[in-house]
């Protein structure tokens, strides 16, 4: 598997910055795993947008899911998509529909969303759009992708793919210190863990980790690798670092856009 960080911004973005959004490539299948805030623009760089076969959600955060709204007015709108030929693209009677799955109650929040625009069904008429049930796995091509609910301010699931050989990319989305990640994540090869925060809250109930706490879960499930994200710029990349070290021995790597990790 490849995968390719199109975006690590926590919610607010860094100077030229993507929020959450990362590609995972297996033959020729290629999935987005979270599409935040700029996510589209930076997807266009590296994978033709038509040619995703899945998207999935992990909670329903705009800095996980608000650039759906910029790919399905592309998958509406695109000259490539029309029935008739303009300029240079032939016209098609199949547009592209890429699957997208996000969590319980994603529909309802979807449809709100979209009367913004007066377009209630904006992201059910350019996806073909299925909520997930968490207790189940959905196969794209050769990548099995399963689910884990991990504590945050909203229900929140913790994704992981798998190849058919055993390889397997765990992504934390994002959670307060847990041990349910730390199960789900047990001896991956990968483990994308956020650490949004420089110190915990200071108050009310927790939603993020440190650096230093993804270390420490990385630690405590056996991982093979550890990809610090959802960092913000303003946070020294080599302390982050530093911190996370102190918890685990193994690689550790803070994640940049268009960093390419194989597993």
């Amino acid at each position: 598997m490849k995968l390719t960080v199109l975006g690590k911004s926590p919610a607010w973005q860094d100077a030229g910055g993507a929020c959450s959004g990362y590609l995972v490539a297996e033959d020729k299948t290629t999935i987005l795993v979270d599409c935040g805030n700029g996510v589209f623009g930076k997807l266009r760089r590296y994978h033709d947008y038509v040619d995703i076969q899945a998207i999935f959600i992990s909670h329903l955060h705009a800095d996980h899911f608000m650039d759906l709204v910029p790919y399905a007015f592309a998958l509406i709108h695109a000259p490539r998509q029309q029935p008739v030929p303009v300029d240079r693209w032939p016209g098609t009677d199949n547009p592209a529909r890429p699957l997208l799955f996000a969590p319980p109650g994603a529909r309802e929040a979807f449809r709100t969303l979209g009367s913004t625009f007066g377009m209630e069904s904006l992201i059910e008429d350019a996806f073909d759009f299925h909520e997930y049930d968490p207790a189940d796995s959905i196969s794209s091509g050769p990548l099995q992708v399963s689910f884990r609910e991990v504590p945050h301010y909203t229900q929140t699931f913790a994704i992981e793919i798998t190849v058919a050989s055993g390889e397997r990319i765990t992504y934390g989305a994002d959670c307060c210190p847990n041990e349910a990640l730390v199960d789900f994540a047990a001896d991956t090869e990968l483990l994308i863990a956020e650490a949004t925060l420089p110190r915990p809250e200071r108050s009310g109930v927790r939603g993020h980790l440190t650096p230093s706490e993804a270390g420490e879960h990385a630690a405590a499930a056996g991982v093979g690798r550890l990809l610090i994200t959802h960092i913000s710029d303003e946070l020294d990349p080599e302390w982050a670092l530093a911190e996370a070290a102190g918890k685990y021995s193994g690689q550790i790597d803070i994640a940049c856009e268009g960093m390419e990790i194989e597993v």
